[in-house]
């Protein structure tokens, strides 16, 4: 049976899983650390910049996890989310050349390249019975307006209309804005009537501009990614929102990202999943970045669910973090995994070698492995259906 939810149904349901979760709360014993959290909690008080900082330094993650799956299973039970999509990554030729980036390419490079409509809709059409997102982000492309994008949609639509379209991190937005010669509202607007279901929440990288001037020079600013959300949500377009985390940001510095995402989806309440995701590094592009170990990857997870009681969906990001790290997640407050993705450039690029190949039977033993109950959503998080492999067709024996 398909469950259909408004995106306003965690706000509509939000006293009864907080009832649930401090109901949950006061039957555990808890370190005097995390009891000044839990107490907060319990009595309606907002979480602070310290207890951001407290959360991260908990010497007991498994503790810190079981805070935050408590929080997962208030909200959801042992419900875990994907969906079917397929990633193309429209052209990785940029203007832009930001030090983490292991996907851009200038123009000239003998293996950039920009899709045209044909190719676009080629590429989707040998996964479009499968999946019912296409989720495309790419880079800033000195000639493309958002005439094209709106031609792209529209036929997209028009050739697959089961298919949503996920596209458009916050700087492609500025950047088709720019080059367009319209405001953010406008260009949105012209790429929601063109198709456009939402928005991912690529780019936010660390929402500090110091951090952002050494990684990403050049990019929207802090308040620009934070004002263009707002002003999706404002227009009816949803989005996703992230966190690159394991650059040279301090850990402060993450929490001054993670409360600030918190806060504009209180007032819009327009996001519908946080997703944090580590920086994967090699030796030229960012040097003195760090690798994350499991534990800080699984750490971030957690705080971030206990944090962000305004964004619905927190997600265990299989395509960098891997389908490992994945599944334990699923145990640490993240209650979605993606989906089975079919194609990727962005992250595997960057250094990622987790399979492309899965489909929806082993995305749900993924799950049911995690003790979780695999549930197939939708891009919008607005249907959803408990997902049950298909049987195999029994034969009779022969006579």
């Amino acid at each position: 049976m398909t469950e259909w939810v408004s995106t306003t149904a965690i706000a509509d349901r939000d006293s009864e899983w907080r009832t649930n979760l401090k109901n949950s709360l006061r039957n555990e014993q808890w370190s005097t650390s995390l009891q000044i959290v839990v107490d907060k909690i319990i009595n309606d008080e907002s979480l602070d910049h310290e207890d951001g900082l407290r959360l991260f330094s908990e010497q007991n993650l498994f503790e810190l996890g079981r805070l935050a799956h408590l929080h997962k299973v208030a909200m959801y039970g042992q419900k875990a989310y994907f969906n079917s999509n397929v990633h193309i990554n429209q052209t990785n030729i940029c203007v832009l050349a930001c030090r983490f980036c292991a996907f851009r390419r200038g123009p000239k490079a003998d293996d950039a390249y920009a899709l045209t409509i044909e190719n676009y809709l080629d590429e989707l059409s040998k996964f479009s019975p499968y999946v019912n997102e296409v989720h495309s982000v790419g880079g800033l492309h000195p000639e493309w307006t958002v005439d094209h994008y709106s031609e792209l949609f529209q036929t997209v639509r028009k050739e697959y209309p089961h298919v949503s379209i996920k596209a458009l991190t916050a700087v492609e937005i500025k950047h088709l804005a720019e080059i367009s010669k319209l405001s953010i509202q406008e260009t949105l607007e012209q790429l929601k009537s063109a198709g456009l279901t939402s928005l991912p929440g690529g780019g936010a990288e660390i929402l500090n501009d110091d951090v952002r001037a050494i990684i990403c020079n050049g990019k929207e600013s802090s308040q620009e990614y934070l004002d263009i959300h707002q002003t999706a949500h404002e227009i009816g377009l949803p989005s996703n929102c992230t966190m690159l985390f394991g650059t040279i940001e301090t850990t402060a510095q993450r929490v001054e990202h993670i409360l600030r995402l918190r806060d504009l989806g209180a007032k819009t309440n327009g996001f519908q999943c946080f997703v944090p995701y580590p920086f994967l590094p090699d030796s030229t592009r960012l040097p003195m970045a760090q690798l994350s170990t499991g534990q800080e990857i699984l750490r971030v997870i957690a705080v971030s669910r206990i944090l962000l009681d305004s964004i619905p969906h927190i997600k265990a990001y299989r395509m960098n973090i891997g389908d490992e790290l994945a599944e334990l997640a699923l145990q640490f407050g993240a209650d979605d995994i993606d989906g089975t993705v079919q194609q990727e450039s962005i992250m595997h690029l960057a250094g990622s070698t987790t399979p492309l190949t899965y489909d929806l039977q082993q995305l749900s033993k993924l799950v049911r492995d995690a003790g979780s109950i695999p549930v197939k959503r939708n891009t919008t998080y607005t249907e959803f259906e408990e997902y049950v492999p298909p049987q195999p067709i029994k034969r009779l024996p022969m006579a």
